[in-house]
């Protein structure tokens, strides 16, 4: 049933919460996004006639210091932070908040109060994917580190941190610009990849026909590279089995191990990710790639 697709790719979980999402009152609960203020007209401190929205709340709370950011907002964009719009803005949310609280019985909410409640909701929103992506899958939380980056990185990290169990929270030294820094290093990349149908050997090793698609598609790769002005000594590559057992249809991706083991690297990564292994069946290798 269905179509297998080959491609590589990154298991990444995005949140859809951060400093241009809205802040709501939904049924007397508060509301953080979906919907985002953007950059424009962003939220209500950008003098753009925004929404109210996280970046508000922090700003609020004294998470964000006005004098410490260029005077860019407003219209003509010389204009510093807002505070007293956004404070504007809470007293007309917290009128709205307190007068359903009033007919519940409820106590009124400060201004503070208020942001930080909407402050919590977000911050929530942030720690879910990412316990999808570590309790949800037997990881430990507390055994790991939180890293913090982005311009807004710092207001909620230590928050997220004491949610998650984590005791440490890591801040690089350009985390304001941590993704245009990466990008900057990263490695000139290039990808061959062909199929190959072939099984493993019984002492694990990759047969004579996949080695010698093998250094075909390395020789592309290294092509492609050398055309882009890069010498052979700056190069080198990996390799890879895409490799299942027969049988089945769940392949895993093996680098070629350094004894070029490929059936003790593909057991060892299947116990890993499912929990068992087949002893009593082959190995295939659908596709080799080179990288």
């Amino acid at each position: 049933p269905g179509v297998t697709i080959q491609a590589p790719q990154l298991d990444i979980n995005t949140v859809a919460a951060g400093g241009g999402s809205r802040l709501f009152l939904r049924n007397g609960v508060f509301a953080v996004g979906p919907e985002s203020a953007g950059a424009h007209p962003g939220p209500v401190c950008y003098r753009k006639n925004g929404y109210l929205a996280v970046t508000d709340a922090n700003l609020l709370l004294g998470r964000i210091q006005p004098d410490l950011f260029p005077k860019i907002f407003g219209p003509s964009e010389d204009q510093p932070l807002d505070v007293d719009g956004t404070r504007h803005a809470f007293e007309e949310l917290a009128a709205a908040i307190n007068e359903e609280a009033s007919r519940a019985g409820l106590g009124a909410k400060s201004l503070d109060e208020i942001a930080h409640g909407f402050l919590k909701v977000a911050n929530e929103a942030m720690c879910r994917p990412i316990r999808a992506m570590t309790q949800m899958k037997g990881y430990d939380c507390s055994a790991h580190v939180l890293a913090c980056f982005g311009g807004a990185g710092g207001q909620h990290a230590c928050a997220i941190a004491r949610s998650l169990g984590m005791s440490t929270v890591f801040v690089h030294r350009y985390s304001g610009i941590l993704s245009a820094v990466g990008i900057g290093m990263s490695d000139v990349v290039a990808e061959a990849q062909g199929p190959a149908q072939s099984a493993v050997g019984a002492d694990g090793a990759a047969p004579p026909e996949v080695l010698q698609r093998l250094d075909e598609l390395e020789g592309e790769a290294r092509a492609k590279l050398a055309a882009q002005g890069f010498k052979p000594e700056q190069v080198s590559a990996e390799r890879f089995l895409n490799l299942r057992y027969d049988g089945t249809d769940v392949a895993v991706m093996i680098r070629a191990p350094v004894d070029g083991d490929f059936r003790t690297a593909f057991d060892a990564e299947y116990q890993r990710e499912f929990g068992f292994v087949l002893e009593d069946r082959a190995v295939v290798a659908d596709d080799v790639r080179v990288r």
